[in-house]
């Protein structure tokens, strides 16, 4: 006996079949091995405000979330979302009916795509995309029609900059009669656009046209710059009533192992979201959510000075990823930056990037695992800058001297 069975068909559902090991997992492996910076994996190196923390310390000495909670979320933290999302775009959501915690934002895109997917349907998301995206996808049984971000030249303040774009029109000739919904990221990982208000009203447009549901992840709606602002597509004509907005404590707090995410939509959706977050985790991190809660009312400044942080973070690595040789597309959000690598003479990211921790001590995620279009997505390298000013110091000057 050796302990397999005689079945040939593979242990793992075919749907899955193409999603091994992911390569966050693979590239913090070898920057454990190696000794490397790891600015692959988006987390921060340091914790979120100490009078967060302490109030996790607090609820769990109180005894408060050590249960389970309830199945959509303690009323204090669904309360407190709803507030957020009135205080800060002017949305109304009542946080008994249309406000859903979830196990982070991976959960929330998880359930809400189980949950609205009949095998078949078909999905526009952008390519790159977060790489849940596709298996969630896949796991509901669904069709993933990627939508591909290009590069674009531009002008900023008189200065040439170069940002991937959506072309709108690519976008309109992707839907068809099974289309079922988009799903929109903005700010978008991993390539740092935000889309306009031009932009979005063109796909809402679009999505009352064609009577499409949207999911739209806005995990970074706390990470702006520049001259760019984060519009909640639901904040627009015909949208409420067709939109999952999903957000993310772990982004703007930094506490990712926390994994608190939620869910705001009407309550038809949000029934239908819970129907199956239930039977994933029915309930998760009973007292981070009152931390969290108690972190959503933070006042502006707080959150003024964490964008402000992370944009001088943004320009550090960026200044050092120029030097380096690399091109560099400066990001208008999140805390990832795009780089081109064929300056420096290279053109495959999977093999730059596998190469890159024995070269330069240094470790980087390739966009291509965020392509269906694998071949669009080849000479482009992301770059985390959530880490600490000196950390992102060392990483560049690691990288110009291996260059």
């Amino acid at each position: 006996m050796t302990g397999m069975t005689s079945s040939a068909r593979p242990f793992l559902n075919r749907r899955l079949a193409e999603f091994g090991t992911t390569i966050f997992a693979e590239m913090s492996a070898l920057a454990l091995s190696t000794g490397s910076i790891n600015l692959g994996q988006g987390f921060p190196d340091t914790d979120g405000p100490e009078e967060i923390r302490e109030a996790a310390v607090r609820a769990l000495r109180d005894g408060r979330g050590n249960q389970y909670p309830p199945g959509p979320g303690i009323p204090e933290l669904r309360t407190a979302i709803a507030a957020h999302q009135a205080r800060r775009y002017g949305l109304s959501y009542d946080p008994d009916t249309e406000v859903l915690v979830t196990a982070g934002a991976t959960e929330a895109i998880a359930a809400t795509l189980l949950a609205l997917l009949e095998p078949g349907d078909e999905v526009i998301a952008f390519e790159p995309y977060y790489d849940s995206y596709a298996a969630s996808i896949a796991m509901a049984g669904g069709t993933r029609v990627p939508v591909t971000l290009r590069p674009h030249e531009g002008t900023r303040d008189g200065v040439a900059h170069r940002r991937f774009r959506l072309d709108l029109d690519e976008l309109r000739d992707a839907v068809t009669d099974r289309t079922r919904l988009l799903l929109i990221n903005t700010p978008h990982n991993p390539t740092g656009t935000v889309l306009t208000r031009e932009e979005l009203s063109e796909i809402a447009k679009l999505a009352v046209e064609r009577d499409l549901l949207v999911v739209t992840d806005e995990v970074y709606e706390h990470l702006v710059f520049d001259e760019a602002e984060h519009l909640p597509l639901a904040t627009l004509p015909g949208m409420r009533e067709r939109t999952v907005t999903i957000g993310s404590a772990g982004k703007t707090f930094s506490f990712t192992g926390w994994k608190v995410g939620w869910v705001t939509a009407p309550p038809a959706l949000v029934t239908a979201v819970r129907s199956a977050k239930q039977f994933l985790t029915y309930v998760s991190s009973g007292p981070f959510q009152y931390a969290v809660a108690e972190a959503l009312a933070l006042p502006d400044t707080y959150f003024e000075a964490f964008r402000a942080d992370m944009l001088t973070k943004r320009d550090v690595l960026a200044a050092g990823l120029t030097e380096a040789g690399f091109e560099v597309f400066r990001p208008q959000g999140t805390y990832f930056i795009t780089t081109d690598i064929r300056p420096l003479g290279e053109s495959d990211g999977f093999a730059f990037c596998r190469a890159l921790p024995e070269r330069a001590g240094v470790v980087a995620i390739p966009n291509a695992v965020f392509y269906d279009h694998r071949e669009a997505g080849a000479p482009f390298v992301r770059f985390a800058f959530c880490k600490q000013t000196e950390v992102l110091r060392e990483a560049a000057k690691r990288l110009k001297a291996a260059w």
